[in-house]
Formats: C-alpha cells, sequence, structure tokens
C-alpha cells in the first residue's frame, strides 16, 4: 500500500513529542540528542562530514546554519546538490503533498493559478516561478489540468522551474541575469523554506546563547556560545516571544535565509502573487514553552531522527517556518498579505472533494454501475486508493495542518 512507513512532518511537534510508527510495520522514528557521541560512534563517516572537520580545524567551530548549509547545500557533497535525493515513497527518505497525489494537488493548484489569470485581466504570456521545483511533478500536473480545462490558459501559461539542483539558488540575492527572463506573475514554493538553514538558539540563565558546531576527538559535536549577529540575538524579542520565562535548555531555531528569500522573491515580483506552502506557523504558536527542543528534524529512509550531526550529506534536515517573518519581511517588501490558512482549507476551497465525486462517477463508474464484477471490485479499490490520499492531503493532524501564505502586490 502507498501508505506505508508515511511519517509526516507535521506528526512530530505539539505540546510533547510524538514519535510517528509506520501504519503497517509500526517501525517507530529514531529519538536520539543532537549530540549524543556515544551513538554518533556507529554512525559511519561521509565524505562531507571529512570536508566539515577539516574546516572547522582551520577556522574553529561553526554556527549551526552553516553546518546546516554545508549539509544539504555545498557543491558537489551536500544532500540537494548530489542528484541521490531520494524523494517518493519506496527507497526515499521523505515525500511531499505530489507524491501523496500529483494529480489532485496540481489541479487544485492549478484551479488557483487561472483565478488569478483571470483577476490580473488573461495576461499573456502568464509566467509562472516554481522556486525548489524538485522532479517538475507539479509543473506537469499543472499542465496537464490546463490543456484539460482551458486552452486559452494552456496557451498563455508560460511555466518556468528554479531549484538548487539546476545551480538556482532561491535564497541568494538576486542574479544579474535575473532581467532576460520574463517578469513572472506567480511565484510559487512548495516545502521550499522549511529546508533553508537554520541558527539554533539555547536559553540558559535568561540569556541566549547560539549553539555551534564543533569538533572533539575527530567527531563533530555541539558547543554553545554568544549569538554570532546582533540579528540572531534579537530575532525572538522582534515576535515579542517571552523566551526568558521558558526554563533553561529551551531551544529554537532561527532562519534569516528566509528572511533574504522573501526580499529576493518580492524583488522578482512587479504584480500578482507569491504562493508558499510549508509546515510551521506564526511566531507566537510556533515558539512556546512546550516546544523545549524546537522542531529541527532529519528524514533518511522515512524514519524521522534528531541526529543532524550524523551522515551529512545523506539525510535531510528541516525546521518549522516562522510564518510571522515572511509576512512582515514581505510587508517591508511592499507585499499584502491575501491570505494565510491551512492546505486542508486551501484544498477545500479549490474544490477537492468536489473533484473527488466528479472522479468516483466518471473515472471509477464500474464501482457504482458494476460492483460485483471484477472490473467494479478493481475501480472500487483504485476509488478507494484515491479517497485515502486526498484524506492524507487534508488530514488536520498531519499534512492538511500545513500552512499556506498568499501575499500579492498589486
Amino acid at each position: 500500500m502507498w501508505i506505508h512507513c508515511i511519517l509526516t512532518k507535521a506528526e512530530k511537534f505539539g505540546k510533547e513529542r510524538i514519535l510517528p510508527a509506520c501504519f503497517v510495520c509500526g517501525i517507530l522514528a529514531d529519538k536520539t540528542s543532537l549530540n549524543n557521541k556515544t551513538d554518533m560512534a556507529y554512525t559511519p563517516f561521509t565524505p562531507l562530514q571529512q570536508l566539515i572537520i577539516e574546516r572547522i580545524q582551520r577556522e574553529g567551530p561553526l554556527t549551526f546554519a552553516e553546518y546546516m548549509r554545508m549539509a544539504l547545500y555545498e557543491p558537489n557533497y551536500g544532500y540537494y546538490m548530489t542528484g541521490s535525493t531520494r524523494i517518493g515513497f519506496e527507497g526515499a527518505d521523505f515525500f511531499t503533498s505530489t507524491d501523496v497525489s500529483a494529480t489532485l494537488f496540481a489541479n487544485c493548484l492549478g484551479r488557483q493559478l487561472h483565478q488569478w489569470w483571470e483577476k490580473l485581466g488573461y495576461r499573456t504570456p502568464f509566467v509562472i516561478l516554481e522556486q525548489g521545483a524538485g522532479r517538475g511533478n507539479l509543473a506537469r500536473g499543472i499542465q496537464e489540468w490546463a490543456a484539460q480545462q482551458d486552452t486559452g490558459f494552456q496557451a498563455a501559461l508560460v511555466y518556468r522551474l528554479e531549484d538548487i539542483g539546476r545551480g538556482q539558488d532561491a535564497f541568494l540575492a538576486e542574479k544579474s541575469d535575473a532581467n532576460a527572463e520574463p517578469v513572472p506573475f506567480v511565484i510559487l514554493s512548495n516545502e521550499l523554506v522549511d529546508a533553508f538553514p537554520v541558527h539554533i538558539v539555547e536559553a540558559h540563565d535568561a540569556r541566549l546563547y547560539e549553539i555551534y558546531v564543533d569538533v572533539e576527538a575527530g567527531r563533530l559535536r555541539e558547543v554553545r556560545g554568544e549569538p554570532s549577529t546582533a540579528e540572531v540575538a534579537a530575532y525572538l524579542d522582534t515576535y515579542h516571544i517571552p523566551w526568558t520565562l521558558f526554563g533553561d535548555g529551551w531551544r529554537a531555531e532561527i532562519n534569516l535565509a528566509a528572511l533574504r528569500w522573501i526580499r529576493r522573491t518580492a524583488h522578482l515580483l512587479r504584480r500578482g502573487y507569491i504562493l508558499a506552502i510549508d509546515y510551521g506557523d506564526k511566531a507566537r504558536a510556533l515558539y512556546t514553552r512546550y516546544r523545549r527542543h524546537g522542531t529541527l528534524a532529519c528524514y533518511f529512509q522515512h524514519q524521522l531522527n534528531e541526529r543532524p550531526l550524523a551522515r551529512p550529506g545523506e539525510q535531510d534536515i528541516t525546521a518549522h517556518v516562522n510564518f510571522s517573518a515572511l509576512i512582515n519581511e514581505g510587508r517591508l517588501q511592499g507585499l499584502r498579505l491575501h491570505k494565510y490558512t491551512t492546505q486542508r482549507l486551501w484544498l477545500e476551497s479549490l474544490g477537492i472533494h468536489e473533484e473527488l465525486e466528479r472522479r468516483r462517477l466518471s473515472d471509477f463508474a464500474e464501482s457504482v454501475t458494476a460492483r460485483a464484477s471484477d472490473r467494479g471490485q478493481v475501480a472500487l479499490l483504485q476509488w478507494y486508493d484515491l479517497r485515502q490520499r486526498a484524506a492524507a492531503l487534508t488530514d488536520p493532524n498531519g499534512m492538511g495542518n500545513f500552512k499556506v501564505l498568499i501575499l500579492r502586490r498589486n
């Protein structure tokens, strides 16, 4: 079954830290502390790990953000740079909404884009820029939907892909040749910002310290130090987080790369919409006393673990997104908040349930008209599978609780 070993990233964090397990085999997530040196001793070295150790020996401890940048994006070695990133189910590390159902998800997004095309006056070309496009499944699904639903929209649609694996860095400064490309009317991303490098801070004696990565006995380990920049030191206070009341050992992630990304993305948009889908929350809901260890998580072969210093370059590392930061910085860049909602409510507003019913009566009609036959039974099982996928996309305790942020420039 397609649901085998699903570990949705939204399941992990609440008032208590939950260890998700596979529905079928019952495998639990690997809950191990970031700096458990005994456990680390059994993790084989990676080529990137040796490079990181050599850099620390030359330059001194790295901020966790710089370590994470190397682990994910170091040319020729980082997780997203080697071409071996495993996305999906069998033999993979993690999955996205398009893996659950590229058709349903893309069709809903296609309807959203079509609405915006109409609102913007049927622009031709209607340029879409998808950042963090990965394998391009979402783009193909949207283009197929457009071909089936509105040939005029299909003809106007120009869909561009941008991905770190293609050498296009969504969170660095705007490239000098960007003006050579058509100006996009919509810039969208799905689970992009959660993979930006984050700083980690920790409270002790009502003071805020930053976590650095150092070397001890030839192994990576964490150490505490003063905040690396004033921006890191002041970040939580900017959002009025009462972190001094949360006790010693309380941790949080600070995603300064997200601020650079929204500045760069706003610069690309002259008129239209920015759509970002990811897991996270607004600041006051994200940074609470109950999340004592923050939201940092790693994914390796569909198992969630808390060992970011293990396997650098071979596992995904993520952290929940502070949507307040994106909204506030977007406003500073002249953008207006159009919508902030959950993936469940967003998909429902775009007709995911109505599409399910239409497809039951068309694509799987024999599940109703000839249920007792072999063909009817096959159609019924296919219909159940599609319904289960829709339920996963809209599950309020899983992907349905992902957040959808829409900013606009008039």
